[in-house]
């Protein structure tokens, strides 16, 4: 068995594409592989075959694996709330929450359930590869590590440290983290590649050599911008407003940037339509008034989200569509908002409250701590969907009396406005259906859902793979997690 970690100089270097894409190029040379995060901290998520929950990118890589994404690839998860909290999930599963004051403490103690998650995995495939999170160099967070050097060293993995040249000085942060982190530490660092170059590697070549000399690691590879990468969901919000789809469709798709946004890959599969414009909307800009379709994402503190909503003067912006004849599509926590309110007796995620929603559906929501699990499929817009709830609340009132999906259990999840212009589910992946989509927007005067989400992706993934083989020592990255001496604790 074989094992190989990835971690980067900083957040956003592209560890997870990278991740993702080794995994399949190492599937497709025909070894069973898994992916492994030890510690994610992410509000997208994807409910696994177990029932349980993991980052949004673990799944991803789960994909690339050719495999159903599982809780052990993903057994600390930290989803951030409103108050500098973060909902903990071990294991797939609620554990509490943590504030800034236990983090620390509440984290080291996790190392044990990381390493057994990860020797469960060990027993499954043939190789693991293991992605970091954040940077070894913040030695800050040093103490109590399990999602980088900490879990490295406690299983004995080599590591192939990240540089994102796009973003520059990656000569400075790679020979940096080199020169901060501890000499136990560094001597797990067995090379480094580079990720997001543009233009002629050549120019680079003394930048390269001078690396090696420097940090004393090898080179594995430089790999050029991707353009397939666009094409995969995204984890970080932070990139949000570089992902909308710009140009001149006839159909503009327009959502909200929310401080607690989550699972706002339900968006993606619009950016295959050539006749939609997708525009996602910073604070500090109103909702154009020419959008065809409003969309209120998921959230992970809705309460929060909803405060911040109104006072950025969006909910007059709402309003003001649907006295146009605008439709609006709620998600999970943006279904939730659509209410006529949403209360928190028990705290779930703050102090108890209870704030008035949006009124454009005759619904209330009372938060709770049971959270629902679970993948499904179903009916929406008269075409078959199929994705997974994932939510704290039980949601009822008149307009749940017309379900927007009608699902294949018998249930019925979401609700319809009487004059049919506001619709909510809690089902991610509404979306991704190529005939939900044809469906939706053949409603509001638009063709298209001719593409398959899933297929877009996978071919992607195999596009990454094929760049990866050619600009790095994939021989070389194989030879090193086949050849590390395996951890016996």
């Amino acid at each position: 068995m074989g094992v190989l970690m990835l971690q980067g100089t900083g957040s956003d270097v592209g560890k997870s594409v990278l991740v993702a894409g080794l995994c399949r190029a190492f599937v497709n040379r025909g070894l069973r592989v898994r992916p492994f995060k030890p510690q994610n901290m992410s509000n997208n998520a994807a409910v696994t075959v177990d029932g349980g929950e993991i980052g949004r990118a673990q799944a991803l890589q789960a994909m690339a694996c050719r495999v159903e994404p599982h809780t052990d690839m993903n057994p600390v998860l930290l989803k951030p709330q409103a108050d500098r909290t973060s909902q903990l999930i071990v294991h797939g599963k609620v554990r509490g929450t943590l504030g800034s004051g236990n983090f620390r403490e509440a984290r080291g103690s996790l190392l044990g359930e990381v390493l057994a998650s990860y020797d469960r995995l060990r027993g499954q495939c043939d190789l693991v590869v293991v992605e970091g999170a954040g940077s070894p160099a913040e030695i800050n967070l040093r103490a109590g590590d399990i999602a980088n050097m900490g879990f490295a060293r406690a299983a004995g993995v080599p590591v192939v440290l990240v540089g994102d040249i796009d973003r520059g000085g990656v000569i400075a942060a790679i020979v940096g983290t080199r020169a901060v982190i501890e000499p136990e530490d560094a001597a797990m660092i067995r090379g480094f590649l580079i990720n997001k170059f543009r233009g002629d590697p050549a120019l680079f070549e003394d930048g390269y050599r001078a690396i090696e000399e420097r940090a004393g690691w090898r080179g594995f590879g430089v790999v050029p911008w991707l353009a397939a990468t666009a094409r995969l969901p995204s984890e970080d919000a932070v990139v949000l407003d570089r992902t909308a789809k710009p140009g001149n469709g006839k159909l503009k798709v327009v959502c909200p940037i929310l401080p607690r946004i989550s699972n706002f890959d339900d968006l993606d599969p619009l950016k295959l339509e050539p006749a939609v414009e997708l525009v996602m909307v910073p604070p500090g800009r109103p909702i154009p008034g020419d959008a065809a379709l409003i969309v209120l994402p998921g959230s992970k503190a809705t309460i929060a989200d909803l405060a911040f909503l109104r006072a950025q003067g969006w909910d007059i912006d709402i309003h003001a569509h649907h006295r146009r004849g605008g439709m609006i599509l709620g998600l999970c926590g943006g279904y939730q908002m659509l209410g006529r309110s949403v209360a928190d007796p028990l705290g779930i995620e703050g102090q108890p409250s209870r704030a008035e929603g949006l009124g454009l559906l005759d619904i209330e929501t009372t938060l709770s701590p049971a959270k629902v699990l679970r993948q499904v499929c179903g009916i929406a817009f008269d075409a078959p969907v199929e994705g997974y709830e994932m939510h704290m609340g039980e949601t009822t009132g008149i307009d749940t009396e017309r379900p927007l999906v009608c699902l294949s259990d018998g249930g019925r999840d979401g609700a319809i406005s009487v004059d049919g212009l506001v619709q909510g589910t809690y089902l991610h992946g509404l979306l991704a259906s190529a005939q939900a989509r044809r469906m939706m927007l053949k409603r509001m005067g638009a063709t298209g859902g001719g593409r398959d989400y899933a297929a877009d992706i996978d071919a992607a993934l195999d596009e990454i793979a094929g760049a990866l083989e050619q600009h790095l020592d994939v021989d070389g990255l194989l030879h090193l997690a086949q050849s590390t001496e395996p951890c016996t604790r």
